[in-house]
């Protein structure tokens, strides 16, 4: 049942929720390792995703998979959360804050180079420039403002921040075909992220017990950035009477994060990350133009 109040609500917790992350990452990448962080938070989003299972009573879907869906899976978690993490929480441990959340943001770009090349989709003279756009306020934020120097303050976090994008892109690109019921989808895919950085853990690091406020912050983590978010925008959607009404919402995310970031992490917000963070958002809604016209047409029809 449709219930856009509802949809609001869900939607808008989401948004504040991921909202913290970049200051979760920062600070709990203080007290360990970017890998062991991984380990630690996956682990606790699979026991709250499988404690949100078993409340809705789906708990026996995950026992329900066919052999194509359990390889589907084993694809989709070392796509995230193992790979996508990894590597952003190592792009973390090497850029600010600001810097790190803000490339990583660049995924919607991303995915329209790759739905060209891998699903074919042709590049309108809008999207080209809608990505053109967001490219330059990439590389405002990854030069600090010496765009035409190409002076790249930290080139290897810039290049794991703007592949972290390049990973989620793929992953949203595989997992759109995959019309199973999402919490169990996640809950699987979880699994085999646990099997992934245990397996990369044990090979190049070695496990250990965070301190105390180590483990609040990969529960934090683990319960709101990998499980339970999702879940809450899952359900965001399918009482929204159509997607646009909250899609657009994602779009508060990265300046609340920075707000956050200013408060608890202590950076100071420079003003070409704030810029380059307006262009990449302007050329995200320049490629959504085309959908929101759509939408906004039927809406004064029905009205």
């Amino acid at each position: 049942m449709k219930n856009q109040q509802k949809a609001y609500i869900f939607a808008l917790i989401t948004v504040l929720l991921w909202s913290t992350m970049s200051t979760a990452f920062k600070l709990t990448l203080g007290f360990m390792r970017f890998d062991i962080l991984l380990l630690w938070a996956v682990l606790f989003a699979l026991v709250s995703v499988g404690i949100l299972l078993f409340i809705q009573g789906k708990f026996s879907l995950i026992f329900k998979v066919t052999r194509s869906q359990f390889w589907l899976s084993a694809l989709l978690g070392f796509l995230n959360p193992f790979a996508y993490y990894l590597v952003l929480f190592k792009a973390y441990e090497m850029l600010q804050a600001q810097e790190a959340g803000v490339l990583n943001y660049t995924w919607p770009v991303v995915l329209v180079i790759l739905s060209a090349i891998f699903l074919k989709q042709k590049i309108s003279l809008l999207s080209m420039s809608a990505v053109l756009i967001s490219f330059t306020g990439l590389l405002i934020i990854s030069t600090q403002g010496n765009v035409f120097d190409l002076k790249f303050q930290n080139p290897l976090g810039v290049f794991l921040a703007v592949g972290s994008a390049f990973i989620w892109a793929s992953y949203w690109i595989i997992n759109m075909n995959d019309k199973r019921e999402g919490t169990s989808k996640i809950f699987l895919n979880l699994i085999f992220g646990v099997f992934y950085i245990l397996i990369y853990v044990l090979v190049f690091s070695e496990i250990s017990i965070p301190s105390f406020k180590g483990i609040i912050g990969a529960i934090y983590i683990g319960t709101f950035e990998m499980g339970i978010t999702f879940v809450l925008w899952l359900m965001a959607l399918n009482y929204s009477v159509t997607t646009a009404k909250v899609s657009n919402l994602i779009f508060l995310s990265p300046f609340i994060a920075l707000f956050f970031i200013r408060f608890f992490v202590g950076e100071k917000i420079l003003p070409t990350t704030v810029f380059g963070l307006i262009l990449i958002i302007a050329g995200i809604l320049l490629q959504q133009a085309k959908h929101i016209r759509k939408w906004s047409s039927k809406t004064h029809k029905s009205i």
